[in-house]
């Protein structure tokens, strides 16, 4: 690993300072995708800027309608959280399911949106819930957020402070993971909001994740995995590597959204 200045700063402003400050800082809040990275030389930043002891980022709390989830919350505190099994299950279900314990223990969910691994689970609940990313500097909804493989919209000094979730109806999150890495293979978010459903998917699209239209015009007409049957979701634009094939992730989708429509009723 290459030589680096460590900076750990008390207020978000201070680490927004500092990434202005010190050209090519990187972020770091539990470093499971960075320190990593850095290990194999594939990345050597001058400067790190450790979020983790920033106090009050890693709030987890409900304020009107909306689930605020704090960026350093950890995903073990995501899965725990008696907040967020009782607004929103599918969340906690889902924080529940990343890597292993010791990724879960130490990785958080700022640190995985702002990397955008196209085989991440939170960006399917992100999307599919509507949820809305607040920085330092403004709020962006999901929709504008994710802009493509391990790519978002935040800016070089832009930091991300918490998560709002809005309160869905019903919602499941079902995934087929690669059983080494327990990254998705294939992961579907189904959120029946008040207005209407979104069916977000991740690990499958070869620009990282994505919402299935098709779907969810059906489900917005009755929420039920029968009316899916016979609408089939198309492999252009899907991954294919040695895991599995465009077409079986195309497959997969299909499976996974009837699992996650018949596991949302299955919570009434």
């Amino acid at each position: 690993m290459y030589e680096f200045k460590y900076h750990r700063p008390g207020t978000v402003r201070q680490a927004a300072n500092l990434l202005v400050k010190n050209e090519d800082a990187k972020l770091i809040a539990g470093g499971h995708t960075l320190v990593p990275v850095m290990k194999q030389r594939l990345a050597s930043p001058p400067h790190l800027v450790d979020l983790s002891h920033i106090e009050g980022l890693d709030t987890i709390e409900m304020k009107g309608r909306s689930l605020v989830i704090g960026a350093t919350a950890k995903h073990a505190e995501v899965a725990n959280s008696a907040v967020v099994g009782e607004a929103i299950p599918a969340l906690a279900e889902l924080a529940g399911l990343i890597g292993d314990p010791a990724v879960r223990h130490r990785g958080t969910i700022g640190g995985s949106l702002a990397n955008n691994d196209p085989t991440a689970d939170y960006p399917a609940a992100v999307l599919a819930l509507g949820a809305t990313i607040v920085t330092n500097k403004r709020r962006l909804k999901a929709e504008e957020y994710f802009q493509g493989l391990f790519s978002t919209a935040l800016e070089a000094d832009e930091i991300i402070t918490k998560v709002m979730f809005p309160v869905p109806k019903k919602a499941a999150y079902v995934k087929f993971r690669n059983q080494a890495s327990r990254y998705a293979l294939v992961g579907v978010f189904v959120a029946k909001r008040p207005s209407d459903v979104r069916v977000a998917v991740t690990g499958a699209g070869s620009d990282g994740v994505f919402r299935v239209t098709a779907f969810e015009d059906a489900l917005k007409k009755r929420f039920s995995h029968k009316v899916l049957d016979g609408i089939a979701v198309s492999a252009d634009g899907l991954n294919s590597d040695l895991h599995g094939s465009a077409e079986y992730r195309a497959h997969l989708i299909g499976v996974l959204t009837r699992r996650a429509v018949e596991a949302a009723n299955a919570k009434d």
